[in-house]
């Protein structure tokens, strides 16, 4: 629910509930992939329809993480490399939480994104969404913000369609290399689903809570001690 009123799918929230309770590497990402698909899907359409979405700032960043999250998807890592990677994401988006809590939603866009900076950002960050199994819209909102290439309503737009696209690529990708699904993704998927619709119908057309993100930063936090240490 939170992460979808910003515009995210809440793959690093999935990612942080499934480090604390021993998930494989495969079973997470299996399962931040497939719910990152429904919620973005609900998130992409609540902005959609409050007008927050400009397909001219999304286009340069989606052409390259599009094949590039599909290649980070088909790629396992194993557990002692995929847990360290997904414990600094997992930090980063406590960080960001963090961050948010402070951020001027007013801003005014600058200046759009070079061509040759989106590409490159749109690569990466799609590289990086398939291999862990987060949709990406988490790392490029504040690259957005942080860069004055959008305001808070058009990044979070932005950030909503990116992780959908991200997702079904990189899921495109995972299942050329997995034998089957978690069991449970089922219920995973009505509870997530439920969550991002409420969360997304207030997000595109008001701030987060701020106790609500205090809360889950420290989530996350833990969540990412634990892979490290554990």
């Amino acid at each position: 629910m939170l992460y979808a009123s910003v515009g995210n799918a809440g793959a690093s929230s999935y990612l942080a509930v499934m480090a604390l309770f021993g998930f494989s590497a495969q079973g997470m990402k299996s399962t931040a992939l497939t719910l990152n698909i429904l919620v973005a899907g609900i998130a992409a359409y609540k902005f959609y329809r409050a007008g927050c979405l400009s397909w001219r700032l999304l286009a340069p960043f989606a052409i390259t993480s599009i094949p590039f999250a599909y290649l980070g998807g088909s790629i396992l890592m194993p557990e002692h490399v995929y847990e360290p990677v997904v414990s600094l994401v997992l930090l980063f988006a406590a960080w960001r939480l963090f961050r948010l809590q402070n951020a001027n939603s007013a801003a005014p866009v600058s200046h759009p994104a070079p061509l040759w900076a989106a590409l490159g950002a749109g690569a990466g960050i799609g590289l990086l969404a398939g291999l862990t199994g987060i949709g990406g819209g988490i790392f490029l909102g504040p690259v957005l913000l942080l860069a004055d290439w959008a305001e808070a309503r058009q990044a979070a737009g932005a950030a909503a369609i990116f992780n959908l696209i991200n997702s079904i690529a990189g899921f495109a990708g995972h299942l050329q290399v997995i034998n089957n699904l978690p069991n449970a993704i089922p219920m995973w998927a009505i509870a997530a689903g439920l969550g991002g619709w409420i969360g997304a119908e207030y997000g595109s057309r008001r701030l987060a809570s701020r106790r609500l993100q205090q809360i889950l930063a420290t989530i996350l936090v833990l969540a990412a001690f634990r892979m490290l240490l554990f």
